[in-house]
């Protein structure tokens, strides 16, 4: 990391920041803080903002587990965010019911439009997964794309599914540039 970590209980917040870590705390509980929360510490209020977007996405979106997790490994495996990466892709299998080698099959380099659906993905799982691709590649999506987007999803669930990829966009790109030189383990 190209920041030190704060302590678990930094010195330099105020009270509104230590509510803050309070309520960070306890959306992690019972794991405790992670390196990501002891980096984002260093703007206790930055903090806040992050914890309160993670916690929606994560805990209060109605997206099944498959799908919220295709969209955060593909995220992670085109920005090449492997600290998201080694945290998301065990879920993939262990909440989401996803094959090992499905999961890994989101670690291909090619742009996923121009590759062939595999056959253990349903559609919805690979519609998904490209729109991840796309929007972190290009940040927009395709009408073609956003067209099947629309046809497999309500509106509440295309909202979660954009504001996921979005999100984890957010986080890989914040990992990335404080680790610099990640590798893959």
């Amino acid at each position: 990391m190209r920041l030190s970590y704060t302590t678990h209980s930094p010195s330099h917040v105020d009270a509104e920041g230590a509510i803050i870590i309070e309520a960070i705390r306890s959306r992690r509980y019972p794991r405790g803080l992670t390196p990501l929360d002891l980096a984002l510490l260093h703007a206790p209020h930055i903090a806040g903002g992050w914890n309160a977007f993670l916690g929606a996405v994560r805990n209060h979106s109605s997206l099944p587990d498959d799908l919220r997790e295709i969209a955060i490994c593909r995220v992670a495996a085109v920005n090449r965010a492997w600290y998201e990466w080694m945290h998301h892709a065990p879920l993939a299998v262990g909440r989401g019911g996803m094959s090992e080698d499905s999961v890994t099959f989101l670690l291909e380099p090619a742009e996923l439009q121009t590759v062939e659906t595999p056959s253990d993905y349903t559609e919805r799982q690979w519609v998904v997964a490209v729109v991840a691709d796309e929007m972190t590649r290009h940040i927009g999506v395709p009408d073609d794309i956003f067209a099947s987007l629309k046809r497999l999803f309500s509106e509440s669930e295309i909202v979660e599914i954009i504001s996921t990829i979005a999100c984890y966009n957010c986080v890989s790109r914040f990992l990335v540039a404080l680790d610099g030189l990640e590798t893959f383990p």
